[in-house]
């Protein structure tokens, strides 16, 4: 089966071009900018160094190209985090998004993958073993998860008799080669910056890496037109919830260092993050502050889903436990400071 992986370099995208290579599919990926390890396997890299976002028919074009005979797309590349200008994630999530869908019609490609996230439902509050019926909020904390609700519901309108869309939704992906949940964790608790916001009890689904492919796997097969899957988003995690202290120490523990200690009331915390947002933007700060109001609930809130609907329509069952995917990331954090010193 002939595949491209758009955002091909990133930790999902890596990780998923290696299991498609590993089942003996033709693939191809489209990203910005170089990735040596990309590059090293059996995957043709097509790289677009500038994407104008103006003369959107340029790049899309050249896209379709790439696009010419796939039988599947997956689209995981976005600009995650929770800090940054809004015209940048509109560009990289709203905008890329209807290109990817344009060329998937123009290549005449069949079935499109997309890799959403449980954030473009999120309304502030606990969302304890809610479903996909949960609707999407009027108004979001943070520009990531705003782009990625228009561009999810851009992509499950795109569904229809020449092309077939799905979209997952998974939770906190983690794992070995983990570039931005488990590194900020481990760096904050080195820096002494590392609280946990409220009393850590509440209940939080994740999503280890393996999991998260096998999920996307899963979508790929089950995936064609008028499929039951075909224009719907599932929620994808481990289906073990943790408390959010749990979740925060077991992974300061696979990588050798004490367990987080100290709280900060879940009111203090969203009242210096507007503090911080103000401040930084009024002094056009880039860089990420400790603090938002997104982050001060994300990490205060309950985040567990039902996954009734991915088991049943996408034939989805987690393949690695958390103590398992616990395991293989000390390992993989053991491996990787033997090999810095």
């Amino acid at each position: 089966m002939k595949v491209l992986v758009t955002g091909g370099g990133g930790f999902l995208g890596f990780a998923l071009v290696k299991a498609l290579i590993a089942r003996g599919h033709n693939v191809s990926t489209f990203q910005r900018g170089k990735y040596p390890a990309l590059e090293k396997l059996s995957v043709t890299c097509h790289t677009a160094d500038r994407i104008d976002f103006e003369t959107q028919d340029v790049w899309i074009e050249q896209l379709a190209k790439h696009m010419q005979g796939c039988d599947v797309v997956f689209h995981t590349a976005a600009k995650a985090g929770v800090w940054g200008k809004a015209r940048d994630y509109e560009n990289a999530n709203e905008i890329y998004t209807q290109g990817v869908i344009r060329a998937c019609r123009w290549a005449k490609v069949q079935r499109l993958i997309y890799t959403s996230s449980p954030s473009v439902v999120y309304h502030g509050r606990d969302e304890s073993g809610i479903d996909e019926s949960v609707p999407y909020p009027q108004q979001f904390l943070a520009h990531y998860p705003r782009t990625k609700a228009a561009a999810e519901q851009r992509v499950l309108q795109a569904n229809d008799a020449e092309l077939a869309t799905v979209a997952l939704r998974p939770h906190l992906i983690w794992g070995p080669g983990d570039h931005h949940l488990v590194p900020r964790i481990v760096e904050r608790a080195k820096k002494g910056k590392l609280k946990l916001v409220g009393s850590g009890a509440n209940l939080v689904d994740s999503t280890y890496i393996e999991n998260a492919v096998h999920a996307h796997l899963c979508a790929m097969e089950r995936l064609s037109i008028g499929a039951a899957c075909a224009g719907k988003a599932f929620f994808i995690s481990n289906g073990e919830p943790l408390a959010m202290a749990d979740l925060i120490n077991r992974i300061l523990l696979a990588a050798g260092l004490p367990p987080v200690m100290r709280t900060v009331s879940p009111r203090v915390a969203y009242a210096a993050g507007a503090v911080l947002e103000m401040i930084y933007h009024l002094l056009r700060i880039e860089r990420e502050p400790i603090m938002t109001r997104f982050v001060a609930r994300q990490l205060s809130t309950e985040h567990w889903f039902d996954l009734t609907a991915a088991k049943r329509d996408l034939g989805y069952e987690p393949i690695v436990s958390t103590d398992q995917g616990m395991e293989q990331l000390a390992a993989s954090l053991k491996s990787n400071t033997k090999s810095s010193v």
